[in-house]
């Protein structure tokens, strides 16, 4: 957990204060390990937290973040701009420092941080973009493997106090500040879609009641056009804007998210289950588990 003995508080980092600060507005405290790092960098160990639907003020560091288990619906308002994603594995997300906004996070998640200060990323800018001043951009749930691999690492790493252990996560965290640059800053930026035009916040929320209610029936994609009052095409245009998937890859994901749920009552057969989310037989019921999951629901019944 966070170090609180570390300093007064006009001395405390910018990365320990937006610690601090997101602490604030979540059910738990971010699971900081005991020592900064070089540049005050401050990190933490995987650690979980239930939903959030506030305002998070800007912070003073930079924060990023990955996901880990149970996918879950996010949305970031901030400065006019919405982006709506999910918390897949192997996405990130990037809270540049002083960006403000709105967060509604379904929850609950589990996540690591590292808490960033603008020094420690300006050094590496020194080198990567000779000296040019970068700016980082926001990110909700953001496809980066490779920076959602090397967050996996530093928050499994970072708690270990050997000097081996230390220079490791040194260098990992200069090699996340190099992807961060190259990715996700005003230096270079992985292709992303300009700005959304889907369906609004109240329609996206009718739809995906809609579906969460009725897992367990055919759902036609005219059923779900007709609750927003949209044809086909643009019904199915407008809700992967607003969420990132289509319809149909939203429902599979719920329905496998539930028979998850399912399989931990042994006394529910696997047929059973397959019936309660929706597919009518075993078979296409475990080939779109394991397409989600890339395991079948009676090996993943056999690790729980």
């Amino acid at each position: 957990m966070a170090d609180e003995s570390e300093g007064t508080e006009p001395s405390v980092s910018a990365s320990l204060k937006a610690a601090r600060q997101l602490g604030e507005v979540l059910d738990s405290r971010p699971a900081l390990v005991g020592e900064a790092f070089r540049g005050d960098t401050r990190l933490t160990t995987r650690w979980r937290h239930g939903a959030l639907h506030d305002t998070l003020a800007g912070m003073p560091g930079h924060v990023i973040l990955t996901y880990y288990g149970r996918d879950q619906d996010i949305v970031w308002r901030s400065a006019g701009h919405r982006i709506a994603s999910r918390t897949r594995t192997g996405t990130v997300t990037v809270i540049p420092g002083g960006h403000d906004g709105r967060w509604d996070i379904a929850g609950p998640i589990e996540v690591s941080h590292v808490f960033l200060t603008e020094e420690r990323l300006q050094h590496c800018a020194d080198m990567l973009a000779r000296g040019q001043r970068v700016e980082l951009l926001g990110r909700v749930g953001f496809e980066d493997p490779a920076a959602a691999r090397i967050l996996e690492l530093l928050g499994r790493d970072a708690a270990h106090g050997d000097a081996s252990s230390r220079l490791f996560t040194e260098q990992a965290i200069d090699l996340l500040c190099t992807q961060l640059l190259r990715g996700h800053s005003s230096f270079g930026a992985l292709p992303v879609e300009g700005p959304r035009r889907g369906l609004a916040d109240w329609q996206t929320s009718r739809v995906i009641s809609f579906m969460r209610d009725h897992l367990d029936a055919a759902i036609s994609l005219d059923d779900l056009a007709g609750l927003v009052n949209l044809s086909r095409f643009h019904f199915c245009t407008a809700f992967r804007l607003a969420t990132g998937q289509t319809p149909h890859e939203w429902l599979v994901r719920q329905r496998v998210a539930r028979a998850c749920e399912l399989l931990a009552e042994p006394s529910l057969s696997i047929t059973e289950i397959a019936l309660m989310v929706g597919y009518q037989t075993p078979s296409s019921f475990a080939a779109a588990f394991r397409r989600v999951t890339s395991v079948t629901p009676r090996d993943f019944r056999m690790r729980l």
